[in-house]
């Protein structure tokens, strides 16, 4: 089993007709068959046989001799149908399904749905509009209700979207990464430098036949992208496919697959068919990947993840086999907790997930913007592609069918947005390609856009020696308390880059082992774009004795000591610092402007150091531990003839005693 492909339609059809034909049987048998003739039973019975064996041509032979045998014999005609169908022969499939219906309407009801789908695949939407209806009308199960009226509904969407067809003009992306091979499930990083894909080649191992591969191309100053290279260290001669990257491309998620040993190459465990692995780049080299383990991996089918900016939030696609064979897919999401381990995978809503199968999501950079392919929306039929929206509550809002002819009668998937939300890349075969599946880019049209991200780039040193230094980067949305995004900077560089929704005001808090953490806040207003990003400096203060930081994101109401709820964040980062370095004692010092009366500046400034204070020691700190001093306007740290001044000098400290 590939990570892309989870089942084969030809083989599920066969099989769905195979079962059918051993189900129907005996009930034949008890009631007696739609014909009394000796010799087309015989004939009938005997391409029964043909498919318990499974034996294809066989079967539709002896259902060939059993219907010419009695021209009003129904049964073998619903098998031909049904073989037919299985062959992808559309036409004759329709002909033999309105033999059946035109015999017994009511003698074998499913029929009339599979009639009814398969006018609707060759586009007689009247037809196939009338056979949904009649269905409808006598039909009990309620799995195959649903299945009509979404085939009604995707009657009325069809014609309306072929009426107002949506902007696309697809380029290929070139040479350096489309081949003869196919190439599909592309990711990129947030500056749209580096591409990711998987690659179906042939296997060096011959029991194997064909494997899927990880390929990395960078583009180029003149925009195009250059030859692709494999991911040694992560490829093996099994399967990895299907992967996503965090936005600064410094983490891969992919899916590795087991194979009829169980295993998944390299030495590897894994949980289920199919399982999500972890690989982290330090330079240029990936680390081992290690299985996501439980509860995101299980004994199901995991695949196709997708990596919020967050760095801590992670969609992927879970498929349960069913006791017919078919394996249901469904999106579900699971966060990274403070012990290191991921919740529970939770399943969208219903405005996501339908009882049909959904799969290939994207969570866009902007945290709030999901695509993902579906049959269970109205659509053109077939997998098509969709966009949910974050609403203010947290749901998923109900999902957009990005419209045709981006959306066509097949199965479309694999669509990604680059951050900046223009671009928007996916796979086809279409003709003119360098050969099977291609990657191709187009412009994506408003409607569909994600909310509009900045680029943020940073570099983490040591204050003292200037030194790269690995940290955790954290930024907060002031407004919601909630975080915006999250990224590990490079041990060797120090540096990190990561997008936010802009227009909103975000607390940046670093933090790394064995020193303080750091501290601002930031406005964003759309400075950063891809190719020139909004760069900040982020020097991390050594844990020693006299070294200080301001805390940029404790704020307070005007002229008063009340601490804001937007400073919680902030006091919680700082009491996860005590309680990680118990025999850290620390200073809180309380500073001013120079606005107003000494007198009153030096009481507000010992005032709000005590109210830090006090909260640390809500939070379980141990009072002996802190000590609040106020220093009115004492210490200034700029200018305070300016008001940008006058706001640095305003501020709450710590010193470590």
């Amino acid at each position: 089993m590939t990570p892309s492909i989870p089942f084969q339609t030809w083989q599920r059809t066969l099989l769905a007709v195979f079962m059918l034909a051993i189900a129907t049987l005996p009930a034949l048998a008890q009631r007696g068959y739609s014909s009394t003739n000796s010799k087309a039973i015989k004939a009938y019975e005997s391409g029964v046989e043909c498919l318990r064996l499974r034996k294809w041509e066989c079967a539709e032979s002896e259902f060939l001799k059993a219907a010419k045998a009695d021209e009003r014999f129904v049964e073998p005609r619903l098998m031909l149908a049904e073989l037919k169908e299985g062959q992808g022969k559309a036409s004759e499939a329709i002909a033999y399904y309105r033999e059946v219906m035109a015999l017994a309407p009511r003698l074998h009801p499913v029929a009339q749905l599979h009639l009814a789908d398969l006018e609707f695949a060759t586009g007689q939407y009247a037809a196939a509009e009338k056979n949904y209806t009649a269905f409808l009308e006598k039909e009990q199960d309620p799995v195959r209700k649903s299945r009509a009226r979404l085939g009604l509904e995707n009657c009325a969407f069809v014609p309306a979207a072929l009426a107002r067809p949506v902007p696309f003009e697809p380029v290929n992306l070139g040479s350096g990464v489309n081949s003869a091979d196919p190439e599909y499930y592309p990711c990129i990083t947030a500056d749209d430098r580096t591409l990711m894909f998987t690659r179906r080649i042939a296997s060096s191992d011959p029991m194997v036949g064909q494997q899927e591969d990880f390929f990395v191309s960078q583009r180029g100053d003149d925009r195009n992208w250059k030859p692709s290279r494999g991911i040694p260290s992560v490829n093996t001669d099994r399967n990895e496919g299907a992967g996503t990257l965090s936005p600064d491309g410094r983490f891969i998620i992919f899916t590795a697959c087991a194979y009829a040993d169980g295993t998944y190459g390299k030495g590897r465990k894994g949980l289920g068919s199919c399982d999500l692995f972890i690989s982290r780049r330090i330079g240029e080299r990936w680390s081992p990947p290690e299985n996501l383990g439980p509860p995101v991996n299980s004994r199901n089918w995991e695949s196709q993840p997708s990596l919020a900016s967050d760095g801590r939030t992670l969609y992927f696609v879970r498929g349960v086999r069913a006791q017919d064979g078919i394996l249901n897919t469904d999106i579900y999401m699971t966060q990274l907790q403070d012990d290191g381990r991921w919740s529970n995978p939770e399943k969208l809503g219903p405005n996501v997930n339908t009882p049909f199968q959904e799969e290939s999501v994207q969570i866009h950079p902007d945290g709030r913007t999901l695509y993902f392919s579906s049959n269970g929306h109205p659509g053109m039929g077939g997998l098509d592609i969709f966009v949910s929206r974050k609403e203010a509550d947290g749901r998923w809002g109900q999902a957009l069918n990005l419209g045709y002819p981006i959306n066509t009668p097949g199965d479309e998937n694999s669509l990604l947005v680059s951050a900046d939300g223009l671009l928007a890349y996916f796979a086809s075969d279409r003709p003119g390609g360098f050969g099977d599946l291609d990657l191709y880019s187009f412009e994506l049209y408003p409607q569909a856009r994600p909310v509009p991200v900045t680029f943020v780039k940073g570099k983490v040193y040591d204050r003292d020696t200037k030194a790269a230094v690995e940290a955790d980067v954290m930024l907060y949305d002031l407004a919601s308390g909630e975080l915006a995004t999250a990224a590990y900077s490079d041990p060797q560089s120090g540096e990190f880059l990561v997008c936010l929704p802009t227009g909103r005001d975000y607390a940046l808090n670093a933090g790394a082992e064995g020193y303080l953490f750091f501290s601002q806040t930031y406005d964003v207003k759309g400075e950063g774009t891809a190719d020139k990003a909004f760069e900040l400096d982020v020097p991390m203060a050594p844990l020693k004795q006299g070294a200080s930081i301001a805390l940029r994101n404790v704020f307070f109401n005007t002229a008063s000591y009340e601490l804001l709820s937007a400073s919680d964040v902030e006091i919680d980062k700082l009491a996860r610092l005590l309680f990680l370095n118990p025999g850290l004692r620390i200073e809180l010092g309380g500073h001013t402007d120079n606005v107003g009366n000494d007198a009153a500046n030096q009481k507000l400034s010992e005032q709000r150091a005590q109210a830090v204070r006090e909260r640390l020691i809500a939070k379980g700190v141990e009072a002996g531990r802190l000590t609040a001093k106020g220093y009115g306007r004492s210490k200034p740290v700029a200018t305070n003839d300016t008001e940008e001044g006058r706001a640095l000098n305003r501020r709450t400290e710590i010193t470590v005693l």
